[in-house]
């Protein structure tokens, strides 16, 4: 019942802030008048959702103890809440439930929205990493697939809620529509992750008749099935009505939709509380099985290296939405006229491949189990996988293919990405500093302490060390060779003086390692250790060495493109103020598409000339010479086109040609 209760309120709270922040429409940098009421009602419910999981805590502990609660002491609740996996995870989710409460109820800010809709989608999330999903023999696919089915399910509920709520409201029809868009992509998520987390705990086909478990998969199933349904039926007749104005439409369908809801949650935590028969046919499983999610596995050679593969739901996940996302980008820059450099996009794909295979193939496997291959897996993530993404220039892409919202007072995707690149945050991510002090920590804070053993103990904390080699690589090439706007404009001569820092870091970090005669992470390393592999020094003496000698090509590609930067922002710069150098007809050599003479990437015409920046911190606004006059592509018609702005609003050239170089930020 408690379950229950906590989920449903759960589900409350994130739909009402992801509908107050992202589907109505703000006044100004504030949510409107119905979000407001949502944001005070989702303070509410997540009050209530944090009291639920605090007693739901003393429950569980009381039905893992055996015990009936009256006889449960304070102490024992604590210590169930402190050092029991179940505990910490309730009690995380009952604080930061707490959080979200506190912070829905002071705040009217569509920023603080955002943020906080986003710590409620976080805050969903720690008892995935406990019971069945934890325990599973396949966590790579398990906990991931019960994260994204559990996040995507609340926004799909919650939403739907939130819009009853506001159902009154003229902009009803509106963010209905934006809601359907929202449910349509929920569907799918919570389809494509159910079926792979019950493959992995039913396990034979024929469990899905033969046990209890398989029978409540069928009957969520079915349940899944009229809810995309009825979302077709949303989508066909309940919009059209809405915008005729009968807002009863919408109310009758949704009352029945939530009823279904319902009844797919009950089952969802029957589902939680019910044995599976992967469990009950592994209870012999070994040690290591059950550290590891897979068993011991043999000698490697070249084929098992690339082969044996070990499918991580998340990474999967990233980089299919990755690709899909940047080839749609793509294809709609040709559809519009322009062109997009070949180049970026097999950047752009070739990095998330290479993601992809680092994560999922048969190294993914090995890198649990010997330090040399986590190492050379760290290498490749850090390294060669940012490289090749920051080369992909996909903020820029993004800006140029992004649509905006049909009302004004709606923060689309493009806004949101515009608030994030000029945000304090990204300038302080970006001080070259700061990029080179968290991916030099990356290196010598994780091997030279406890953390790796920490962070290998646990699906969640080893995905968050992947993730965090791929986000220290990317800041720091970033800051370095990208092009994309919204990074610090340094001069040439500060970046190699930054990039030689970098590689020093990286040998300093390579010798200091060769030269270390205690074993790191020993707790781990001794417990998963092969029988087949050399000593435990031996192997972290092999990783030293990649890890010395991995950086030298990456380096020197890095370098190569620096110095090409440079040579070609010198001719950029050739004349006295500083202005590119014009061409026979009298125009900056500036090519169409890609930068501005300042800098700052161009988007789709969208806009009249002169429209203000919408960064104070642009560099358009800084410069002495004013706007350029568009030039523009030829017109079969002779109308004259409209212009185009930069990323940031700034007046700049319609991109409709693809840049000189790859690298080139002119």
């Amino acid at each position: 019942m408690f379950r229950l209760l906590s989920d449903g309120l759960a589900t409350v709270t994130v739909g009402m802030l992801v509908t107050a922040a992202f589907l109505l429409p703000g006044d100004g940098r504030s949510v409107s008048p119905h979000g407001y009421l949502l944001l005070r009602r989702a303070g509410v419910a997540a009050l209530g959702w944090s009291a639920a999981a605090l007693s739901l805590l003393a429950l569980t502990a009381s039905d893992l103890l055996g015990q009936p609660l009256t006889t449960l002491g304070p102490a024992t609740v604590v210590s169930f809440a402190t050092t029991i996996s179940q505990g910490q995870s309730l009690t995380l989710q009952a604080a930061l439930a707490m959080t979200v409460a506190l912070l829905a109820r002071f705040g009217v800010s569509r920023g603080l929205a955002a943020t906080v809709a986003v710590l409620a989608l976080v805050a969903v999330l720690p008892p995935a990493f406990t019971g069945h999903s934890a325990g599973a023999g396949n966590h790579q696919i398990a906990v991931t697939s019960l994260a994204l089915h559990i996040l995507a399910a609340a926004v799909w509920i919650g939403a739907l809620i939130a819009l009853l709520v506001v159902r009154r409201s003229r902009l009803l029809a509106d963010a209905a529509a934006r809601y359907s868009r929202l449910a349509l992509g929920c569907f799918v998520a919570v389809t494509v992750s159910g079926a792979a987390n019950a493959a992995v705990r039913l396990g034979p086909v024929d469990q899905l008749w033969h046990s209890r478990y398989g029978w409540l998969v069928l009957g969520k199933l079915a349940a899944l099935l009229i809810l995309g349904t009825l979302g077709a039926v949303h989508r066909s007749r309940t919009l059209p009505a809405l915008r005729a104005g009968r807002r009863w439409a919408f109310g009758r369908l949704a009352a029945g939709e939530l009823i279904v809801f319902a009844a797919t949650v009950g089952l969802a935590v029957a589902l939680s509380r019910s044995p599976t028969p992967v469990a009950e046919a592994g209870t012999d499983a070994d040690a290591i099985t059950e550290l590891l999610g897979f068993p011991m596995p043999t000698a490697p050679t070249a084929g098992d290296l690339l082969g044996q593969p070990l499918p991580d739901m998340f990474f999967l996940t990233l980089c299919a939405l990755g690709i899909g996302a940047y080839l749609a980008g793509v294809r709609r820059m040709h559809v519009g006229g322009h062109r997009w450099p070949v180049a970026r996009t097999a950047s752009w794909v070739g990095g998330l491949l290479l993601l992809a295979a680092t994560t999922n193939l048969g190294v993914a496997r090995y890198a649990y189990v010997l330090f040399s291959a986590h190492m050379a897996q760290h290498m490749a993530l850090s390294m060669l996988v940012p490289i090749l993404l920051v080369g992909g220039a996909p903020i820029t892409l993004a800006l140029r293919t992004l649509r905006r919202p049909t009302d004004p007072g709606v923060r689309g995707a493009r806004e949101w990405l515009l608030i994030a690149v000029h945000s304090r945050l990204t300038k302080l991510l970006t001080h070259p500093l700061v990029a080179l002090g968290i991916y030099t920590a990356s290196l010598f804070g994780l091997y030279f302490s406890d953390l790796l053993g920490v962070l290998m103990r646990s699906h969640l904390g080893h995905l968050a060390m992947l993730t965090h080699f791929v986000v220290a690589g990317y800041l720091l090439f970033w800051v370095l060779i990208g092009v994309d706007p919204g990074r610090r404009r340094l001069p040439h001569p500060l970046l190699v003086i930054i990039h030689l820092a970098s590689m020093m870091a990286h040998g300093i970090f390579g010798l200091v390692l060769m030269q270390t005669t205690t074993v790191i992470a020993p707790d781990w390393y001794l417990a998963v250790h092969p029988s087949w592999a050399s000593s435990l020094l031996a192997d972290q003496k092999l990783g030293a060495g990649i890890a010395w000698a991995f950086g030298e090509l990456p380096a020197v590609v890095v370098m190569i493109v620096l110095i090409r930067q440079w040579i070609r922002a010198d001719r950029s710069s050739g004349t006295a103020d500083g202005s590119p150098p014009t061409t026979s007809q009298g125009r900056r050599d500036t090519p169409p598409g890609d930068q501005t003479s300042t800098g700052t990437a161009s988007c789709f015409p969208t806009l009249p000339i002169g429209s203000p920046c919408l960064s104070p911190n642009c560099p358009a606004r800084r410069r002495r010479s004013p706007p350029l006059p568009p030039r523009n592509r030829p017109d079969p018609s002779g109308a004259r086109q409209r212009s185009a702005r930069c990323c940031c609003g700034c007046t700049s050239t319609p991109a409709s040609s693809s840049p000189r170089s790859w690298w080139s930020p002119h």
